[in-house]
């Protein structure tokens, strides 16, 4: 069984969707390393890298590590004890060290860019891909349109903080999560809180 990331982990993910993930991606029949957008202080990425290891592969961590939109100054999720030295919220150091002290180290590859940025140098199938980076309508879709044709058949695209009813929560997920079901790429995998993944089917 995974080891649940330790409490001093910062993130969003609760350990119940954690485990969902995990499970997720070791149920995808597609080859190719695991793909997450979005590692803010690898709590996610703790668990995407226990399944790396079972499937004996890696997961590439993209993230800026400067922050999403509600994470700056003056927003919801700003949290001071990430801001660097030059006044910069910068969660990278944190990240590292959480992933050495979880030991996967040696299946964690920290892509230190954004996503759109990264896909233009990327090529070949991936196996799972989960999105939780920016959560603007732009930046989710274009996380989506990048990386979503790139899962191979029988793969796994999942998305966090999918909330149908906007009273819970930003819509921008909950489109992207919407525009795969309508794709006829993609069929339902299932739901786990405000996570929800889908299999892309065969071509």
């Amino acid at each position: 069984m995974p080891q649940p990331p330790d409490a001093a982990v910062r993130g969003f993910l609760p350990d119940d969707e954690g485990l969902q993930l995990y499970q997720w991606a070791l149920a995808s029949t597609a080859s190719g390393p695991l793909l997450e957008i979005g590692s803010y202080c690898g709590r996610s990425t703790i668990w995407l890298g226990q399944a790396a290891q079972a499937r004996q592969t890696a997961v590439f961590a993209i993230d800026h590590h400067r922050g999403s939109e509600e994470h700056q100054i003056g927003e919801s999720h700003h949290d001071a004890t990430l801001v660097n030295a030059e006044g910069l919220f910068d969660t990278f150091s944190a990240f590292r060290r959480n992933i050495a002290e979880a030991h996967l180290e040696h299946v964690v590859i920290p892509i230190v860019a954004s996503s759109q940025h990264f896909a233009t140098h990327w090529a070949g199938p991936l196996s799972v891909v989960f999105i939780d980076g920016g959560h603007s309508l732009e930046a989710a879709l274009a996380d989506y349109r990048h990386w979503a044709p790139r899962i191979g058949p029988g793969g796994i695209l999942a998305i966090h903080d999918v909330f149908p009813d906007p009273a819970d929560g930003g819509q921008a997920p909950f489109t992207i999560w919407r525009l795969a079901q309508q794709s006829g790429l993609f069929a339902p995998e299932g739901t786990q809180g405000s996570l929800r993944a889908l299999r892309r089917l065969a071509d």
